[in-house]
């Protein structure tokens, strides 16, 4: 699972999943489908400051 993988919560992956913040990420029915190369998406809460 993506949630144990990234250390985020099953809801959170919903979230990024419907924000449109991981890319191939299609819903079928109920349940997202999320590509297995798929990266997880950078926190918004912080900039990246770094150049």
């Amino acid at each position: 699972m993506f949630y144990e993988k990234w250390g985020v919560t099953s809801r959170q992956t919903n979230y990024l999943c419907a924000g449109g913040r991981i890319p191939g990420a299609v819903k079928m029915a109920t349940i997202w489908l999320i590509p297995k190369d798929a990266e997880k998406p950078a926190d918004r809460r912080f900039k990246n400051t770094k150049k």
